[in-house]
């Protein structure tokens, strides 16, 4: 029988490193991989509101504070406002109420959660100053 008539066997695959050749896993890794990225989609978008409900957050205080200070010092309601507009977050809600000598200046705003179906869900951040009235007799 001459070679080019035997049947062709297929070459033999040679692996540089032992251990990497095909393993009979089946596909475990792919499952795996299936579940594990949308949960690190998940913790990265979770991380992300966190940070952007943080930075709100100390946006409400500063705000908060200033509003305060501007209301505490005699200046008109609108004025106070106005400075704790410059520092609050987009969409903040203010209210302003002078009562026994004491000024409290409230900034709250709400925080959605990024991304698809959770952008319905809000986390509500704010921050109360307290100050004593200085034009108070």
């Amino acid at each position: 029988m001459r070679r080019s008539d035997r049947p062709r066997r297929p070459p033999k695959r040679v692996h540089a490193r032992p251990g990497h050749g095909p393993t009979k896993d089946g596909g475990y890794v792919t499952a795996e991989a299936a579940v594990a990225f949308p949960a690190l989609v998940l913790l990265v978008l979770g991380l992300a509101t966190g940070v952007a409900a943080m930075a709100a957050q100390i946006r409400c205080v500063d705000a908060a504070q200033a509003g305060a200070r501007a209301a505490a010092r005699g200046e008109q309601a609108a004025q106070a406002t106005a400075v704790a507009e410059q520092l609050a977050p987009k969409e903040a809600h203010m209210q302003l109420t002078v009562r026994d000598g004491k000024v409290r200046f409230q900034v709250t705003t709400e925080v959605r959660l990024t991304g698809g179906p959770w952008s319905r869900l809000v986390l509500r951040v704010g921050h109360t100053a307290v100050a004593a009235d200085e034009a108070a007799p």
